[in-house]
């Protein structure tokens, strides 16, 4: 199912500059392209943001998330524990990247004119807080054990982590085709893939409890795996915070845009372009372009059939201007 381009027919009201909006052409691109301003790829067809994945990563994660944390009270192991708060955080944070992706794709309305496209950036944003949070809270518990060292059922361990990889695997594989598409889709693979981790390396604590008989090795393993996820979170977190931010999109030159403009037959200068991201797949620019063409309408064409083209922008908002305006006193 495409995207529901929704915001298409109200994102023309958009203009950085309210105090002169008689008069001037403003583009509007209507064409349903759609344009990963993230990864830069296309897809076409049935492939959408929010989909079957989330729900089938959901119902296993909550129910397996129950089954480790009564084998963690069972077997007195705070790893096992631990690894179920973290996978219930990961679920939590499928539930929110779903539910982003699903309000993303509502109709846009008079009061929300982009529709809830951001909604799937504030999810992306908070899954990579969310995480951090996780991580503090295992970590603590793992500088606590050092102190305390707790007896703990290794077999139980081994078993539980071992059926904790083949399903955090197993969710992360479903979303792994398309995780440079959309932020969301790759805090999800992240997460998936933080947590196989995870289960691997729980395994193997609870195989070296079993051979030695040292409980320490439960709490070391646990700092160990906050360390690996701490790295793979700070990538989500920074081009979350970035899209939050309307910086413009990974992957989006606005250099090699404005080149690109300037390069246009007649365009004398180039202002007030601006590059941002709808959504954590859509991306949108606005930009006024002074130029000494008569084919005014020929030059809209061009310039919006460059950015969709080159760049996979399909938002385009343009403003033709025939000489430098006075708002522009740096042109």
């Amino acid at each position: 199912m495409a995207h529901d381009h929704a915001h298409d027919k109200a994102h023309a009201a958009h203009d950085h500059h309210h105090d002169h909006d008689h008069g001037h052409d403003h583009a509007h691109d209507h064409h349903h392209g759609h344009s990963h301003g993230l990864g830069g790829h296309h897809h076409h067809g049935p492939v959408d943001t929010g989909d079957w994945r989330y729900a089938v990563g959901l119902t296993v994660n909550l129910a397996f998330v129950a089954v480790e944390f009564g084998a963690g009270v069972l077997s007195d192991s705070t790893a096992l524990m631990a690894d179920a708060g973290h996978n219930l955080s990961d679920a939590l944070g499928l539930a929110m990247a779903g539910g982003a992706a699903w309000l993303a794709r509502r109709a846009a309305g008079t009061a929300r004119t982009y529709g809830y496209g951001k909604a799937t950036v504030l999810a992306a944003l908070f899954n990579a807080l969310l995480l951090i949070f996780a991580c503090g809270a295992i970590a603590f518990e793992a500088v606590r054990r050092f102190a305390e060292p707790a007896p703990v059922g290794s077999t139980t361990i081994m078993i539980v982590a071992g059926i904790g990889f083949v399903i955090n695997l197993g969710t992360a594989l479903l979303f792994m085709k398309d995780q440079h598409k959309d932020l969301n889709v790759r805090g999800a693979y992240l997460h998936m893939m933080a947590d196989a981790a995870v289960s691997v390396g729980v395994v193997i604590a609870g195989g070296a409890i079993l051979l030695t008989g040292w409980s320490i090795i439960d709490p070391i393993v646990s700092l160990l795996i906050v360390a690996v996820i701490m790295i793979g979170t700070w990538g989500l977190l920074k081009d979350s915070v970035n899209l939050a931010l309307d910086a413009a999109p990974r992957g989006v030159d606005v250099t090699a845009i404005r080149t690109a403009f300037l390069g246009l037959p007649g365009v004398t200068a180039v202002h007030d372009l601006h590059v941002w991201g709808l959504s954590t797949t859509d991306t949108a620019l606005t930009a006024h372009l002074v130029h000494d063409r008569p084919d005014a309408d020929a030059l809209l064409i061009e310039a919006q059939t460059l950015a969709r083209k080159r760049f996979e922008i399909s938002h385009t908002t343009l403003q033709l201007e025939s000489g430098v305006l006075p708002d522009c006193p740096d042109c």
